[in-house]
């Protein structure tokens, strides 16, 4: 069987880059869950709570009272969006992997489940309201939904075939594409602090808006290929230093876009659910 764990470091450079890629992983599977935990504070709470006009303070023209079969798909999106943050994070973990076969079994069912309700979602959002940014959004949005439902689909056929290789490159691929909606608020609100909102307009139809309708996505199934071992781009020294570099720049930028929107946006949120108010 094809293990995809990272590789036994083989001398020190191999090492410190290892610990970096950990670094990474830590950083983002906890913001990943703390954006989580916000989808189902802030939007699905509000959705059960029949407050559903509070979406359009974030994401504008999200809830639409004319449209239920519209909000009702995009109300699953979000609650089945912020499951798969959560679980993604705890099914790749090798140990619960190895030791509890049985919950990751369990888990891994909930987490196929709630992404293709997420992508069928998020979809029928789609196809019956459209997205603000028009056609490149809708174009954009709705390949990240196929892809989703298609991936989904993959993972658990080939778990049931216990083809556990395919399997498990599946699993990875669903990730990527997982914690695409938490890379597009991660990207937006370190493009804004830089840029002060270039190439952005309020009804997401600039330069930049449409470059992020298919950026949130589609570079994480390429980082994903490259874990799963199909390109072996990491041979050299200079390649690994810029690895490196790159791993240390993404840690920093995490770092400082999660304090950012736990603070504004993602901590009170989720403070105002636990204390019930």
């Amino acid at each position: 069987m094809k293990d995809f764990s990272v590789p036994v470091p083989r001398n020190k450079l191999d090492k410190n880059m290892l610990l970096l890629a950990r670094i990474l992983v830590i950083i983002v599977w906890s913001s990943a869950i703390l954006f989580g935990l916000y989808i189902l504070a802030f939007y699905f709470i509000a959705l059960i709570q029949g407050n559903t006009s509070q979406w359009n303070e974030v994401l504008p023209d999200i809830y639409d009272k004319e449209s239920t079969t519209a909000t009702m798909g995009i109300g699953i999106h979000f609650a089945a969006g912020g499951i798969i943050l959560i679980l993604g994070c705890i099914q790749l973990v090798n140990s619960v992997r190895e030791k509890y076969p049985l919950l990751h079994r369990i888990i891994g069912r909930l987490y196929v489940f709630a992404s293709i309700a997420a992508a069928i979602g998020g979809l029928v959002f789609i196809f019956t309201k459209g997205t603000i940014g028009g056609l490149i959004m809708d174009i954009g949005f709705a390949g990240y939904g196929i892809l989703t439902f298609t991936t989904a689909i993959a993972t658990i056929y080939f778990a049931r075939a216990q083809s556990f290789d395919q399997h498990r490159a599946w699993a990875i691929r669903l990730f990527a594409l997982a914690i695409g909606s938490w890379l597009y608020r991660m990207d937006y609100g370190f493009w804004f602090m830089v840029t002060d909102r270039l190439g952005h307009n309020s009804d997401f139809t600039g330069v930049f808006d449409y470059f992020m309708d298919f950026f949130f996505y589609l570079p994480n199934l390429l980082v994903a290929e490259i874990f799963i071992g199909r390109y072996q781009v990491l041979r050299t020294k200079t390649a690994k230093y810029f690895a490196m570099t790159g791993l240390s720049a993404a840690s920093l930028f995490l770092i400082v876009a999660t304090y950012f929107f736990t603070k504004k946006y993602w901590g009170p949120a989720i403070v105002d659910v636990i204390l019930g108010s």
